[in-house]
């Protein structure tokens, strides 16, 4: 006989069983949302297969999320192996480690069932780890499995895109202004790899310092071309063309693409964690429909400026629009990581010689971090905006949040730049 439940619930609090519990609540994570530490490709991640080829004891694997509440959450990882082989993998969360060991079934999904875990609320790091020998295929992790009432209101990204938020600083610019120069100084704080700290933007580009290797740094600027082609230059007239009028010695120079395309240039230069450094981009209208627009950096050795290089841009003829500066985190596979840069002493020029300090900034971010990612932020530090995203730091700043600094009164100081070409 089938008994209805809303009949079946008085007798079972008659008979002293309580009331019927919902299912508890689960949470699933993707394992190609996770980070590998301390080498991030130090196995496969895949947002189709997840997590393969992980031989490594000593790689461990993160999984990041903010809890909005306490509580007891029982923790598990699926993943599948070759048939009968085993794997015994450990899981920690703020010194609670539990293991598991778990028999393969070939393409069968298994799961590695770890226990309960006392959570608390904020962002907290999942750590699982190998426990078999060097060498030995620990599974290919398909993701972890939370579940329990903190799991239900919990946030983690669930998308395969694991960089941090890109954020920005916009500076207010009269409509009817003729700027021909934006000066900006600016500090790495924290600088792991693959970020692009920016300096000088505008309508028409970009100028900046990025981290692309151990070994490597650059100082880039870069010109967008006209039109409005996103990812093969190739297919850009040359009429829609930004071309290279000069640029400086040891600049590499070239093309881009896949985000806009336009004119390229870098000078590899091992620029340096919490000093300073001083960018100035310049418009100079050569006639109606063109601009020539150059940017300038204050080499920290000789103490003099240095052209990086200057580009011809078409469909122009005016000056600097839409300054900002931004902090970029373009592989992701170190998204985790926490990433922090001061700005300050920003200043503009008009057409006339005048210089006029730029004192506030609003604050923005892209689409990641809207939901996806909110470890992202704005402020004033020391005297001078700041930007930081990543780390899973608690909290966050709202889009569109203006900020002020304090004044500093000082025009940019050696604005001596080296002279372009005559007739560019």
């Amino acid at each position: 006989m089938i008994m209805n439940l809303k009949h079946l619930l008085p007798l079972c609090l008659a008979a002293g069983f309580g009331a019927l519990s919902a299912p508890a609540a689960e949470l699933r994570v993707p394992a190609f949302a996770a980070y590998l530490d301390p080498q991030p490709d130090g196995a496969r991640i895949s947002s189709r297969s997840g997590i393969s080829g992980w031989t490594d004891p000593h790689l461990s694997v993160l999984w990041f999320g903010e809890f909005k509440q306490a509580g007891l959450v029982t923790a598990a990882v699926e993943l599948t192996l070759p048939e009968n082989t085993p794997t015994r993998l450990r899981l920690t969360l703020n010194g609670q480690a539990r293991q598991a060991t778990v028999t393969g079934q070939g393409t069968n999904v298994v799961t590695a069932t770890f226990g309960r875990f006392q959570v608390a609320t904020g962002y907290q790091r999942w750590v699982l780890t190998s426990d078999n020998p060097a060498g030995q295929d620990a599974g290919t992790l398909q993701g972890l499995v939370l579940s329990g009432n903190p799991a239900e209101t919990a946030h983690f990204n669930l998308k395969p895109r694991r960089n941090a938020a890109s954020v920005h600083l916009a500076y207010p610019v009269a409509k009817d202004q003729k700027v021909d120069a934006f000066y900006c100084e600016m500090t790495a704080v924290e600088e792991p790899l693959w970020t692009y700290y920016m300096a000088c933007g505008w309508h028409r580009g970009y100028f900046g310092m990025q981290v692309n290797s151990p070994t490597e740094r650059r100082i880039i600027f870069s010109v967008w071309d006209s039109g409005g082609e996103a990812v093969d230059r190739q297919k850009v007239q040359a009429v829609d063309r930004v071309t290279l009028v000069a640029k400086g010695e040891g600049v590499n120079s070239g093309d881009f693409g896949n985000e806009g395309t336009g004119g390229h240039s870098h000078l590899k230069y091992l620029w340096k964690t919490g000093e300073s450094q001083r960018f100035v981009v310049t418009a100079l209208p050569v006639d109606a429909t063109h601009t020539v627009y150059s940017g300038f950096y204050r080499h920290p050795e000789t103490r003099k400026w240095i052209l990086i290089s200057s580009w011809r841009a078409p469909k122009e003829g005016g000056y600097l629009r839409g300054l900002y500066s931004f902090s970029e985190n373009f592989g992701g596979s170190n998204g985790h990581l926490l990433r922090k840069a001061r700005y300050g002493n920003q200043w503009l020029r008009t057409a006339d010689g005048q210089w006029q300090e730029v004192t506030t900034a609003t604050f923005s971010h892209d689409p990641t971090g809207k939901e996806d990612r909110l470890d992202r932020f704005m402020g004033v530090e020391q005297g001078e905006f700041f930007l930081s995203q990543g780390g899973f730091v608690p909290g966050y700043v709202k889009f569109g949040e203006r900020f002020t600094r304090p004044t500093s009164g000082q025009p940019p100081p050696f604005l001596d730049l080296p002279k372009l070409p005559l007739n560019p």
